[in-house]
């Protein structure tokens, strides 16, 4: 007889804050927005790029009280973890959520700041034409019994999925990271023995919209971390935005250590040279250097053009891409009041997942309206922004019925060609952060495509610097 399936969880759910009743305004942060490209005084360290990875970077540097200067090339900290404000929407560059048991987000973010706020533990999956509730027992208990007869799991599959949240908690995050064993998701969930209905209904899309990977390719190392990641936290988001999270970090920072609006174009070596710290070359001409070292934390693809004459390019997969778009509504057009996030399990159509971000946060909207978020994967760059908005709420009418979705407004479509690196067996989740004499990388790529995994990057590359420097 088919059962509810658990999400997995170890712990009653954390008291997470009590939620703004008012739209707040946007913060302002003491950040510069443009530097001369005169250099008065070399700082210790340059950052090459303000997004999680830069931002840890230098909050490490911060703590050891070793000036630094971080160069942002857009207007804003973030890199992809960001917000923009549209007509008084809030708007996350695409579909994220903020996991409260990340270990090195629990290390360095004031979470009660962040006024987090959480989706419901568990997922609506629409298939067969209509949506079941996969509940987690522990938090939502009648919920899970009232669905034991709905078709995504059996009984097997419910203690297969038991048995997999007991494996990966008698681990520690490190263990799980550098295991010599590994193998495309897919792989391992059919080795343990789900069927295919829960592998197609649940497991794809549900991971999917995590990694951007509906085929479950991805590495069976970042699924064992982030499924540990569930059983020991919840899916949150800031009340303000994704964006609240580098935000904060940036906030706490020196006051003129964070330059925006400057972009770099190379980092050379003088005469060719590996024996000392690199200088940064600006687009505008400018070179800047530091007495340490220079940390580069920008995206994958921009590596190989920084370091173009240091060393060869490095060979990549092709890069996860997502489409995120953005409706209004009014606030009696949401079918549902809930927070929680809704899958596509029927394995037809192009949408994946989605969500009302206003359920799980009123203030992701002005007063007495709504929001929608609509996530695909893949990046569709044959097809227009409006012909996908079209069809995606062609697709939801068959979800929750023309007289409402016929009724959203689309806001705004995201296309974010590079939304996380690819990261399919063999990987190297611990990669050495050193590329030559005081020239160090960080990103996500270096480590596990999650926020944690960029946070840990950042510190990593200023802990190997330090070491190469004598300073720890």
């Amino acid at each position: 007889m088919p059962l509810a399936i658990s999400l997995p969880t170890s712990s009653p759910p954390l008291h997470l804050f009590p939620r703004r009743r008012v739209h707040p305004s946007p913060r302002h942060h003491r950040i510069s927005v443009a530097r001369s490209s005169a250099q008065e005084n070399a700082p210790g360290v340059i950052i090459v790029g303000a997004g999680l990875a830069g931002l840890a970077a230098a909050t490490r540097l911060a703590s050891e009280r070793i000036p630094f200067l971080l160069l942002e090339a857009s207007d804003g900290v973030g890199g992809r973890v960001r917000t923009d404000i549209v007509d008084g929407f809030f708007l996350d560059r695409g579909f994220q959520i903020f996991i409260t048991a990340y270990p090195e987000a629990e290390k360095l973010l004031d979470y009660e700041a962040l006024d987090l706020q959480r989706f419901y533990a568990g997922a609506k999956v629409f298939y067969g034409g209509e949506f079941h509730t996969v509940a987690d027992p522990l938090r939502h208990l009648w919920d899970s019994v009232a669905s034991l007869t709905n078709p995504i799991g059996s009984v097997v599959d419910k203690g297969l999925i038991a048995l997999t949240r007991a494996r990966v908690l008698i681990k520690s995050d490190e263990e799980i990271l550098t295991s010599a064993e590994e193998a495309p998701t897919i792989d391992l969930l059919r080795r343990i023995g789900f069927s295919d209905e829960i592998l197609d209904r649940f497991f794809r899309p549900f991971f999917g919209g995590i990694f951007f990977d509906r085929d479950l390719e991805t590495t069976s190392k970042l699924f064992d971390f982030i499924f540990r990641c569930l059983a020991l936290g919840e899916n949150t988001l800031p009340a303000m935005g994704i964006g609240e999270i580098p935000n904060q970090l940036a906030a706490k920072l020196p006051a003129d250590s964070v330059v925006m609006n400057t972009r770099v174009d190379s980092i050379e070596y003088p005469n060719g040279s590996d024996s000392g710290p690199p200088i940064v070359r600006l687009q505008d001409g400018g070179v800047l250097n530091a007495e340490l070292g220079v940390i580069i934390a920008v995206e994958q693809p921009q590596v190989d053009k920084l370091l173009n004459g240091i060393r060869e390019p490095v060979s990549t997969k092709p890069a996860r891409s997502t489409v995120c778009i953005y409706f209004t509504a009014e606030p009696n057009q949401i079918p549902v009041q809930d927070p929680v996030l809704f899958l596509n399990g029927s394995n037809t159509g192009i949408i994946n997942n989605m969500f009302f971000p206003t359920n799980v946060a009123r203030t992701y909207a002005p007063p007495g309206k709504a929001l929608v978020s609509v996530s695909l994967i893949g990046s569709f760059e044959d097809r227009s922004d409006d012909d996908l908005a079209a069809e995606v709420i062609r697709e939801l009418s068959g979800w929750f019925g023309e007289s409402l979705v016929m009724s959203w407004k689309h806001l705004r479509t995201y296309r974010i060609q590079f939304a996380q690196p690819n990261q399919c067996p063999p990987t190297d989740l611990v990669k050495n952060p050193r590329v030559g004499s005081g020239l160090y990388l960080c990103g996500d790529y270096m480590t596990s495509a999650t926020f944690d995994g960029a946070l840990v990057s950042g510190r990593r590359a200023v802990e190997a610097l330090l070491r190469e420097k004598g300073l720890v």
